[in-house]
């Protein structure tokens, strides 16, 4: 959404909140009216609202200028979002129907937004997830501190409401097969995230925990998730501080992150770096860990060296070196690693061109394969991934899938 139409949507929508705590019931429609200009710009703005590093872009770059705050664009969206959950009807407009389906593998960010954009403009969708549950990394990686599972859920449930319709159970190179779907849809919508958390290869890895199945449990069975006294958390990315947060939510006496460059290098945001230290979370630079030790198959500790940095590498940041310092020993009984994830063999599989292992597409999205769309986490060669990101990835590939198969209709 443009700058100055979003602030005069939400100069309008903190008018509404003001008054909605007495006339709530009144503002129905007002609300419905402020809810069709955000989901013109965003159908998965509930999400959004919740998750997106706000500090770093919309309030950041407000414009109101240094008397004023910036308007809290987060909270205003996240009220109008909550205030109008099951009436999205009212908001969204639905086109006649076109005879045209789609199919979308993955029902991450990416592909809610491509479905339900597609959906929009009165097209047939259908979703492909392989987990029993829809929502991807909306319902399992991100903390419930900021979006819980219940959240991520009723968004599952608002695209589901537009017409899409969502067969779990299904996997692309499992049970599902692209020339198969080729046949039976009209174009494909790749939302396919990316792939595990890369091994360390250090000796008693075996004893790690991932950091996305560490946050998923949190979520999807928190009372069973084992606490820790001392939990190590290796990496310095948002991940890791989401680890961090839950490990420290969790009762953890002592938290520490390990970061093998220096704070200039981590890729988290800033104002989560000042959260995580706030809450009294220890960050260790630059460390490296080189082996978990253990007693009687229980973990005691985190043998780390300490690093320096080198030279610039081809991704701009300087590469971590061994100081030649000694060897240190870290306490702990739980360690958890949040360094990235690997690329999915998904792409050569299909046989798709790729960038630095990222699954290449053009200006609309659409991969080497002519009729196959991608968006997301795994198209992302250059910049951070966010969910914001994925979703205006899911709406201009909606758009530019419109625009083929709606051709084809009238061709």
């Amino acid at each position: 959404m443009p700058v100055l139409l979003r602030c005069a949507v939400y100069s309008r929508l903190s008018h509404s909140h003001r008054r909605s705590t007495v006339h709530q019931e009144n503002c129905v429609g007002q609300f419905a009216g402020i809810g069709a200009a955000i989901f013109e710009a965003n159908l998965l703005a509930a999400t959004c609202a919740r998750v997106c590093p706000v500090e770093e872009l919309c309030v950041g770059a407000c414009v109101l200028g240094g008397e004023h705050k910036p308007i809290a664009i987060g909270r205003l969206q996240r009220y109008t979002m909550d205030s109008i959950a099951g009436r999205e009807r009212q908001a969204i407009t639905i086109a006649a129907p076109t005879g045209r389906n789609v199919a979308v593998i993955g029902s991450s960010p990416a592909g809610l937004s491509c479905a339900g954009e597609l959906a929009r403009r009165g097209h047939t969708v259908t979703i492909f997830e392989k987990r029993p549950i829809a929502g991807g990394l909306s319902t399992f990686g991100i903390i419930a501190l900021r979006e819980p599972m219940e959240a991520a859920l009723a968004e599952v449930q608002m695209i589901e409401r537009l017409g899409v319709r969502i067969e779990t159970g299904a996997e692309l190179g499992g049970n599902l097969d692209i020339c198969d779907l080729q046949k039976r849809f009209d174009a494909v919508f790749l939302g396919v995230g990316l792939g595990a958390t890369p091994a360390l290869g250090i000796p008693g890895e075996e004893m790690i925990e991932d950091g996305l199945s560490y946050i998923e449990q949190s979520k999807v069975n928190p009372a069973r998730l084992a606490r820790g006294r001392n939990v190590v958390v290796i990496g310095a990315g948002n991940t890791a501080i989401d680890c961090a947060t839950v490990a420290k939510r969790l009762g953890a006496e002592h938290v520490m992150m390990v970061y093998r460059r220096s704070a200039r290098e981590m890729t988290a945001y800033p104002h989560e770096y000042d959260f995580i230290k706030n809450e009294g979370v220890e960050i260790r630079f630059p460390t490296q860990p080189v082996r978990v030790l253990s007693e009687a198959g229980r973990i005691t500790g985190l043998a780390c060296i300490p690093m320096e940095l080198g030279p610039l590498e081809q991704t701009g940041r300087a590469a971590p070196i061994p100081s030649g310092s000694a060897p240190f020993v870290i306490p702990a009984d739980r360690v958890v690693k949040a360094i990235g994830q690997q690329k999915l063999p998904l792409a050569n599989q299909l046989g798709l061109a790729t960038e630095s292992g990222f699954i290449r597409v053009d200006s609309n999205f659409e991969t080497s394969l002519t009729g196959v769309f991608a968006g997301g986490d795994c198209i992302r060669a250059k910049n951070a991934a966010s969910t914001v990101m994925a979703v205006q990835d899911g709406k201009v590939a909606a758009e530019a899938i419109h625009q083929r198969i709606g051709k084809e209709t009238h061709g």
